[in-house]
């Protein structure tokens, strides 16, 4: 019998080195419905092969010999999503023994924030799909992708104590009510508006400017930006991993 990985029955498989893949948390934000609050959501992909056929993964693929695993998680994308980031953070390595039903599989998980105009934006496929992070549909995914997920909120929720990350959701403009839906929809819990309003108020990373909201039945609403300095942490070429 051939050593061959495509040619190797399932035992054989199993005592191959390990493969080496990458897979991608695309995070963006999208309006409530009815009024509701604003929800993150995520493109994954069906699969249609197996193991796992049928079910909902997360973007990526295998690690090309001769390119690097941030130049493998952005082509990946391209490939599957057609969604091409500004940057990609590398996440966390999972390896568990059992994670793949057929052979052992490493996958270096990235992860990335879109602004509101990216969300939604991918190839044309029934097999992919957008869904709210709490969406039932996802509660299940192929191999441990839910755990990937969840992972990845976890992070994000550590680094929006401390940082300013959320902007990147909103674009180079947003209002102090657009930003807080964005902090509830990460956090998972409603926050006072005035409180919220006086602590980004202090924040130097955040400032105002003479712009306003258009639109509206209201008095417009004034617009800020994001005026953060220094190298922000999460700011990675997926071309030069």
């Amino acid at each position: 019998m051939s050593s061959v990985p495509g040619w190797a029955n399932v035992d054989e498989r199993r005592n191959l080195p390990p493969a080496l893949a990458v897979s991608t948390v695309i995070l963006g934000i999208r309006e409530g419905k009815d009024g509701g609050p604003d929800k993150l959501c995520l493109p994954v992909v069906r699969r249609i092969r197996q193991p796992h056929t049928g079910m909902w993964a997360l973007p990526g693929g295998p690690v090309d010999p001769r390119e690097s695993l941030g130049q493998a998680a952005g082509r990946n994308l391209a490939e599957t999503t057609g969604l091409r980031p500004t940057y990609l953070e590398q996440l966390y390595t999972f390896g568990d023994i059992d994670r793949s039903p057929t052979h052992r599989l490493v996958t270096i998980a990235y992860f990335a924030l879109l602004n509101a105009d990216q969300v939604g934006a991918t190839v044309q496929d029934d097999n992919v799909a957008w869904f709210d992070i709490d969406d039932p549909q996802i509660a299940q995914m192929a191999f441990d992708h839910r755990k990937i997920l969840d992972y990845a909120m976890w992070r994000l929720r550590n680094k929006t104590e401390y940082g300013q990350i959320a902007h990147r959701l909103l674009g180079e403009r947003f209002t102090l009510a657009a930003l807080r839906g964005v902090y509830e929809a990460i956090l998972g819990r409603r926050l006072d508006p005035a409180n919220f309003r006086r602590t980004l108020k202090n924040t130097a990373s955040i400032e105002e400017t003479d712009e306003y909201l258009a639109g509206g039945q209201h008095r417009p609403p004034r617009l800020y930006r994001y005026v953060g300095h220094g190298p922000d942490p999460l700011e990675v070429d997926p071309l030069h991993d």
